[in-house]
């Protein structure tokens, strides 16, 4: 059940949706009764499918650029294409930044960027983020 909460809260927090994950993460940590290697799984996993979701947003959005309604100006689109088209698929290792990171998932998925190619870049990003927060908890804080 703990992994199930540590994979839900991961999904949530990558979503457009405020919310954090990493204290969570920390505090399951500090439990020598789970497993780390199943921490790191969950919470990767989790917050993955939840910039991935970001992403499907931004697919599904995308049909309605020629609305007045719809909240990315021709301006700010060209300006995130620009961005993207000038660091490219690298910039999806930063997904796991807080505010930005839900932004460019979601642009990618606007600019109609491949999940073949989003998905790993996504993936690798978030996964590392954990295990380094894993590893520096148990190394320098909690002495898990």
């Amino acid at each position: 059940m703990d992994y199930c909460v540590v994979f839900f809260v991961s999904f949530i927090s990558a979503t457009l949706l405020p919310l954090g994950s990493e204290a969570l993460l920390l505090y399951y940590a500090s439990d020598s009764t789970l497993s780390l290697p199943m921490l790191w799984g969950s919470a990767s996993v989790g917050n993955t499918l939840g910039g991935m979701t970001n992403w499907l947003l931004g697919r599904y959005f995308l049909q309605y650029k020629d609305k007045q309604w719809f909240p990315m100006t021709v301006e700010t689109h060209q300006k995130a294409e620009r961005f993207f088209n000038r660091y490219g698929l690298w910039s999806l290792l930063f997904t796991w930044l807080p505010v930005v990171g839900d932004g460019i998932a979601l642009i990618s998925g606007v600019l109609g960027a491949p999940i073949r190619y989003v998905l790993p870049f996504v993936f690798i990003g978030k996964a590392v983020r954990y295990a380094l927060l894993l590893w520096g908890s148990s190394y320098f804080l909690l002495d898990v």
